[in-house]
């Protein structure tokens, strides 16, 4: 869905090239910009393929070197090697799977046709491994996209954060870690469980398989192509999980608790960088397209860190709000040319932020703020 779409879709009047209220507080009440929708939209049409020359070298090369370091580190440490070199090795290996799992990301957003068989290898080589299928986010990422969801009580991808008390934040992010270990039970013991005790898997479905932050998201009952999909997938986590515990039984722990840490690690990147895809200051009500722009986030160069925390275009995340269907590798691209069209004064450039640190201070230095008397 390109920035057109939100455009003739949105229903709330406003002049063209109309400006947008300060950033800071009430963007539920941003009039939309329509000289930037609009030109978000024309600008950008040319470069809107998904480019499968980029797109599978970049996957399987992400993935392949994750593997290979992770299992560098293991055989280290079964050796009884430097545990330096292991460290090391696993920060490398989980920078690799970092990238390769954000590729899930692009899934929810690629027309079916558009990579034929990149989602089913993408499953078999990153997502089933990792006890991450696809499925756990197709279908939920797209709410956060909708008009009338984001920032609302039904966005499963929203709190705010940044007007929640000072320790949710190291809460929030610390919980992460523990992703791997809750993927790993909910594939090898809550699922097969599921299958003869059914109210246990209609819990699991609504409250443990969607990768959502917020803890009211109930998820619907998949149907019809999809049900299927999630079964298939379901059942490739499943067995591979029986695999991995067996293995690891049989034949020592050490690699199984290495690779998780190396998960763990890839979780809590992405959720430092989750803490700063958004300003996280809407309570609920609904916003306009711009609004929703203004309350997201563009880390663009001349910093050389977002590429490495904000992987597969997500440095771009604010220019991703407008643009959702628009490929990773074309994002760069289509913010040169709207900042050279818009200009320095525009309300694109109030999203452009200059990096992870001035950020996350400023999600604390909110969450440290007096809030006001009921």
């Amino acid at each position: 869905m390109l920035a057109t779409d939100y455009f003739e879709q949105s229903d709330a009047p406003a002049p063209a090239g109309a400006t947008v209220a300060p950033r800071a507080a009430g963007l539920a009440g941003t009039p939309e910009d329509k000289a930037m929708l609009r030109a978000a939209a024309d600008l950008t049409r040319d470069i809107a393929r998904a480019r499968p020359e980029i797109y599978w070298p970049d996957m399987l090369v992400s993935a392949g070197l994750g593997y290979a370091a992770l299992g560098l580190a293991i055989a280290t440490a079964l050796r009884g090697g430097n545990w330096g070199v292991v460290v090391a090795l696993g920060v490398f290996s989980a920078l690799a799977l970092y990238r390769a799992l954000l590729f899930i990301h692009e899934l929810t957003h690629m027309h079916r046709d558009a990579l034929p068989g990149f989602r089913f290898v993408w499953n078999l080589v990153v997502g089933i491994p990792v006890l991450m299928p696809s499925f756990m986010y197709e279908g939920v990422h797209a709410l956060h996209h909708s008009r009338i969801r984001y920032g609302t009580a039904e966005d499963p991808e929203y709190l705010p954060l940044a007007l929640m008390k000072p320790w949710s934040l190291p809460v929030f992010t610390l919980t992460a870690l523990l992703l791997p270990i809750g993927l790993l039970v909910r594939s090898a013991v809550l699922v097969p469980l599921g299958v003869i005790v059914p109210p246990l898997r209609k819990l699991v479905w609504e409250r443990a398989s969607s990768l959502s932050i917020n803890p009211a998201f109930v998820r619907r009952k998949p149907e019809g192509a999809f049900a299927r999909m999630v079964f298939w997938q379901e059942l490739g986590a499943s067995v591979w999980a029986w695999t991995v515990l067996a293995w690891s039984a049989t034949h020592g722990w050490l690699p199984l608790a290495i690779a998780l840490c190396v998960i763990s690690l890839a979780a809590l990147l992405n959720q430092v960088r989750t803490l700063v895809a958004h300003l996280w200051e809407n309570e609920g009500e609904q916003m306009s397209v711009t609004g929703q722009y203004l309350d997201s986030v563009n880390v663009p160069p001349p910093g050389v860190w977002g590429a490495l925390w904000a992987p597969v275009g997500l440095r771009y995340h604010a220019l991703h709000h407008l643009l959702p269907s628009m490929p990773y590798h074309s994002l760069g691209e289509c913010h040169r040319r709207l900042r050279a069209h818009l200009g320095l004064q525009s309300t694109y450039e109030r999203a452009n932020y200059p990096g992870l640190f001035p950020l996350l201070a400023r999600l604390v230095r909110s969450t440290m703020g007096a809030r006001p008397k009921a």
